[in-house]
């Protein structure tokens, strides 16, 4: 079974310069995986990118993932 944290992860800390600071927290709300990415300060232009085209793709490739395992799953960047 596919770990979708475990996904969110990997992914960031490819892009980000400082990977220990990645973390997902979990939960659910209403049938829908909730995961909220967190990474350091200095990298959150780089996840979001010009115009948000990162997040949107982090977020299409999450989605992806879940409907893999037949789950709803929202990415949340803070």
């Amino acid at each position: 079974m596919v770990n979708l944290n475990q996904v969110l992860s990997d992914m960031v800390k490819a892009i980000v310069d400082d990977p220990t600071a990645v973390s997902v927290a979990e939960s659910e709300a209403g049938g829908e995986l909730i995961l909220e990415l967190t990474v350091a300060p200095s990298d959150m232009g780089k996840v979001i990118g010009k115009h948000g085209r990162i997040a949107k793709a982090i977020r299409l490739v999450m989605k992806a993932a879940a409907a893999s395992v037949d789950r709803k799953v929202v990415v949340k960047i803070r």
